[in-house]
């Protein structure tokens, strides 16, 4: 039976849009699916604005991934769009979405990826042990495609699900909370606010209880506006129901409103007003994919080493309690790189599927470690390689590390470089 392509991969952020070009680029045909009208996830529509695990967390910051996440550092820099390395808690660099979006654009368009905007999967079928076709709707209606492989980069595991694949939601002892990315505007560029000055101010504002969650979080301020994004408000919700979503959505957005007071009453923040807020909720962790291998904590504590490395992680494990609204960090060991295999990233039952980004198989502490952006790049690479690979019969661990390595992607230590603060 004839296929409509190799690859299908749903969702559009930043590890489906890297597993979409790795495929294509590997000569793969393949169809993007992303619901929103631009590629980037959360860094495009949800105010994300810092790329973590781009870079290990010591003293001296070394860039942790090369391949498809390096270009993008690279085509940031020639927009003007990317800081150099910042801190809190751990290391990252703020840029610039618009200009996110468009490298985006030109990476899918130079590789020829057939990209859907708009489009919302809504089913799959099986044939057999494997996924068979995906159902996605648009304006236009409902529309089945087929391929020998596919990637799932949605974050809530909405192909997987569909697909009859195994999945879980979170995991046994917890699910990291969700937080709303507000931007405010009006604070002149020379003014510097600390986490310090934020939770001062929303103590002095003796909200009542259950008007605001997080006092505490970190500042992020744009490269060409000066404009300032925090991470405060959250919520507890299940992103696979629509009404509990609608309901956090709605309280974050109230919660906006009430941190501006707040911002208002420090000292340069005066003329503070609100931007945007997300336009959509930050979901950190949803479903997984059940997969061959579950990364853990003590794999990262005690430096395992993986026969399947396809990344290096370098960020830590950073949870969000859905109880207290307190976060955490915990460090990977001397703040450096850590091994990622494909086999977390391979579902456990479904031969052709595999996943990067937030749905990549990890534990609580594993998991939040490697869900991030920058890393999801990575892993997402290593996806579309592989089910490039699969697509085409001729799958194994073996050739798909020696494509990643051909490609740039950083796989050991000793790859990675140091990078000007």
């Amino acid at each position: 039976m004839s296929t409509d392509y190799d690859v299908i991969v749903a969702g559009g952020g930043t590890a489906g849009t890297a597993a979409a070009i790795a495929a294509a680029r590997d000569g793969a045909r393949t169809l993007l699916i992303e619901r929103h009208g631009c590629l980037g996830g959360a860094a495009a529509v949800r105010n994300v604005l810092t790329l973590c695990g781009l870079y290990t967390l010591g003293e001296t910051a070394h860039q942790a991934v090369g391949g498809i996440p390096g270009e993008v550092i690279d085509r940031l820099r020639q927009f003007d769009a990317i800081t150099p390395p910042q801190r809190f808690r751990g290391v990252f660099a703020t840029f610039e979405p618009e200009a996110l979006k468009r490298i985006f654009d030109q990476m899918t368009e130079e590789a020829g990826v057939d990209t859907r905007f708009g489009a919302f999967v809504t089913g799959a079928t099986r044939d057999g042990d494997r996924i068979a076709s995906v159902r996605y709707a648009d304006h236009g209606g409902e529309t089945t495609v087929t391929a020998g492989a596919f990637v799932d980069c949605t974050g809530d595991g909405d192909m997987a699900a569909h697909g009859g694949a195994s999945t879980r939601y979170g995991n046994e002892d917890g699910v990291n909370l969700g937080t709303l990315g507000t931007r405010f505007g009006g604070i002149p560029k020379g003014v510097t606010v600390t986490a310090q000055q934020i939770s001062d101010a929303v103590a002095a504002r003796g909200f009542p209880p259950g008007t605001v969650t997080k006092d505490r979080c970190v500042i992020v301020r744009l490269p060409f506006s000066g404009d300032m994004v925090v991470y405060l408000a959250s919520a507890d919700y299940d992103p696979r129901d629509a009404g509990s979503l609608s309901r956090a959505e709605a309280d974050t957005r109230r919660q906006a409103w009430a941190y501006l007071t707040a911002i208002q009453t420090i000292e340069g923040c005066e003329g503070a007003y609100l931007v945007s807020t997300g336009p959509e909720i930050g979901t950190r962790e949803s479903r997984h994919l059940n997969c061959r291998t579950r990364l853990t904590w003590d794999d990262i504590a005690s430096r395992r080493s993986f026969d399947d490395c396809i990344a290096l992680g370098a960020w830590g494990a950073e949870w969000h309690d859905r109880d207290s609204f307190v976060s955490s960090f915990d460090y990977p060991p001397d703040k450096a790189t850590y091994q990622i295999p494909l086999s977390c990233l391979h579902s456990v039952d479904t031969p052709n599927l595999f996943c990067a980004g937030r749905l990549a198989d990890g534990d609580r502490k594993g998991g939040a470690a490697i869900r991030v952006m920058g890393t999801g790049m990575a892993t997402g690479q290593a996806a579309g390689i592989a089910a490039s690979l699969t697509a085409g019969g001729a799958f194994s661990a073996v050739e798909t590390i020696d494509r990643l390595r051909a490609a740039g992607a950083f796989l050991t230590p000793e790859q990675t470089f140091p990078v000007p603060a």
